[in-house]
């Protein structure tokens, strides 16, 4: 199972989610649906748009748990 971990990057960035939403150009609602709804699915579009904002890989955005 994948899981995103956007609260922890916004974190250790001591970035907030309105501030993510203007720099990634993502509506505030998507980002706040990524960070507390975890069966919430982004498109990679989003996530591309996101890890950029935050000068980091995409893949920093999700880890993945075992079953």
């Amino acid at each position: 199972m994948i899981r995103l971990r956007l609260k922890e990057v916004l974190e250790e960035k001591g970035v907030g989610m309105g501030k993510l939403s203007r720099l990634s150009d993502v509506s505030y609602s998507t980002i706040f649906r990524i960070v507390n709804d975890p069966t919430y699915s982004p498109s990679l579009n989003t996530l591309e748009r996101i890890a950029k904002a935050l000068n980091v890989p995409v893949s920093a955005l999700y880890e993945e748990i075992p079953d």
